[in-house]
């Protein structure tokens, strides 16, 4: 039975750092929203309260049964989660006639606490509350302060019940994983023994056991997650997973040929399908970005159907959604629970009558990709930037036609390259070139021209959330934009996007 850490989301920005803390020291965790608690079995270790943009003072504060578990589990509450402790079992909660935000630093901590170990005296915390534990109970203790927090840290005697006004979580606590790995390993008992090689022995079993016989049907984009999942489904099953992957004419430039030979290099059961004229059709005089995703995401399930229905007794529909779209999906308040309607989560038609399976759902992305470079999954298919699933369709604005498709692979080729062969590739998130639905005068030998804008979009980013542009080299990006307009005829201006995400998305449709 593979051992977990509880982590209850309160609504917090935090919660999938905190999950993503806890998984980089080898401990299975999940996360789940303060009122759908699962049951809690012998699997459970611990639970992590996370912190919230609410106050424990408020009339709506999201409530949860501490007392069910508080004398049989140990707790960390974090922020929120620990000013609710403390409220609602005999201290007091008040506004802060400050806010507390930004580095602090420990100037007491109390000898011998074992959350504490190993972490010294002075070290730098991230505070981020508005309101502050002004009393606790008798039976509660200070075992940590700063100069302008009394109880920066406490701990309920005759229990493994803490709490922590800071945040462990992010960079700024200093020692926050050391704070994190006491409660875990000290505390909890967590043996650290969840890793790649772990998961994939753990996986292929489930996948054996559940699947059995059964043929499995799954898409394929050229992707980490859908790459990474089908690996694993191919070494569960063999020869009962069909793999379709679709050209929709959207695709990078030659990227179709490309992906599908290095597929079937891996030993992957694949048909490729060329339905680029099908899109094309669906997406003619549409300007509208949203109409055009619905157009490509309609015209996908068809294509994708037509091929699942000659796979002959297929009953599985294999798919690569990993945690953070599972969290999104199902979490009920605050910010990081907005809700998203993903193309990977809840959205398989009803007519096409098959079981889903997700071996990746348990997932954050840097850890597929570490799964995959376990399963020796080529580095140029782990490394791949993320590509927007309606593809260049959302980076040409306006009405698509395979002639501006032509013009943006053209393009794209030629930026992406350059990234690639000036060692910068691996550096960015995120990049590709947008057609602009606009033309500008130009010069090009003795001639007058009037032709179209092409924009250089790239972005750093952890996971997507936020993302601010890359400060490119100025040469870098006079080679590529002298390449441009030199080499893709229809181009003769090219500009670099430097908009950083909030407020700007990093797609532009």
């Amino acid at each position: 039975m593979q051992e977990k850490i509880l982590i209850l989301d309160f609504g917090s920005q935090f919660t999938q750092l905190i999950a993503r803390r806890v998984r980089e020291l080898n401990i299975y965790c999940e996360i789940h929203p303060f009122n759908k608690v699962p049951e809690v079995d012998a699997s459970v270790k611990g639970i992590i309260l996370s912190g919230s943009p609410y106050s424990v003072r408020q009339d709506d504060a999201p409530h949860f049964e501490f007392a069910k578990h508080h004398k049989t589990l140990p707790i960390l509450g974090v922020c929120y989660g620990a000013q609710y402790v403390a409220h609602f079992h005999g201290g007091e909660v008040l506004a802060s006639s400050t806010r507390e935000y930004g580095r602090a630093n420990l100037d007491f901590i109390k000898p011998d606490t074992i959350l504490f170990k190993d972490v010294p005296l002075g070290s730098q915390v991230w505070m981020s509350h508005g309101d502050t534990i002004a009393r606790i109970a008798d039976d509660f203790e200070v075992i940590a302060s700063t100069d302008s927090v009394k109880v920066a840290a406490y701990h309920i005697t005759g229990t493994e019940t803490y709490g922590i006004q800071f945040h462990p979580e992010v960079t700024h606590s200093i020692d926050g994983k050391q704070l994190l790995q006491n409660f875990l390993v000290d505390i909890c008992g967590c043996s650290q023994d969840w890793t790649p090689d772990s998961f994939i022995e753990t996986t292929i079993a489930e996948l054996k056991a559940k699947l059995g016989d059964d043929k499995v049907v799954l898409g394929l984009s050229g992707g980490v997650d859908s790459s990474v999942a089908a690996v694993l489904l191919h070494q569960a099953i063999g020869k009962n997973l069909h793999c379709i992957f679709v050209d929709n004419g959207l695709l990078r430039k030659d990227e179709y040929q490309s992906v599908l030979d290095s597929y079937q290099h891996m030993g992957l059961n694949i048909k490729g399908i060329d339905a680029k004229q099908r899109f094309y059709d669906a997406l003619s005089g549409l300007t509208d970005p949203e109409k055009k995703r619905k157009a490509i995401g309609r015209v996908f399930i068809e294509v994708f159907d037509d091929a699942a229905h000659e796979v002959q007794g297929v009953s599985w529909l294999g798919q690569g959604t990993i945690y953070p779209d599972v969290i999104e999906s199902v979490s009920v308040k605050g910010p990081s629970a907005t809700i998203k309607s993903h193309h990977n989560v809840g959205g398989l038609p009803d007519f096409m009558k098959l079981k889903v399976v997700e071996p990746l759902n348990t997932l954050f992305k840097d850890e597929v990709r570490r799964v995959g470079t376990a399963l020796g999954i080529d580095p140029n298919i782990l490394g791949r930037h993320p590509f927007p699933g309606p593809g260049l369709a959302i980076r040409i604005l306006g009405d698509i036609t395979p002639e501006k498709v032509d013009i943006l692979q053209q393009a794209d080729a030629i930026y992406i390259n350059n990234l690639r062969s000036a060692g910068v590739y691996d550096k960015v998130w995120q990049a590709g070139a947008i057609y602009l639905p606009v033309q500008s005068v130009g010069v090009m030998g003795d001639e007058r021209t009037y032709e179209n804008v092409i924009c250089l979009r790239a972005v750093e980013s952890l996971d997507g959330m936020t993302a601010d542009w890359c400060h490119l080299p100025y040469d870098l990006l006079a080679k590529i934009s002298n390449e441009i307009i030199n080499n893709v005829k229809g181009i003769n201006r090219v500009v670099y996007d430097i908009s950083s995400k909030p407020p700007a998305t990093i797609e532009w449709e």
